[in-house]
């Protein structure tokens, strides 16, 4: 089961973003509001 989620940058733009494996394996929760590193696909940048 993959959580999908809506990531607002600071530039005002929305994308589309999933938690790796190794976070999910660790049972470590993602709160709104919290400050998270994200890598953007080349190919399509809204995910």
């Amino acid at each position: 089961m993959v959580c999908i989620f809506r990531v607002s940058l600071d530039n005002e733009n929305i994308i589309l973003g999933f938690v790796s494996e190794r976070i999910r394996r660790s049972f470590i929760r993602i709160l709104p509001g919290n400050r998270i590193k994200i890598e953007v696909s080349p190919y399509d940048s809204t995910k």
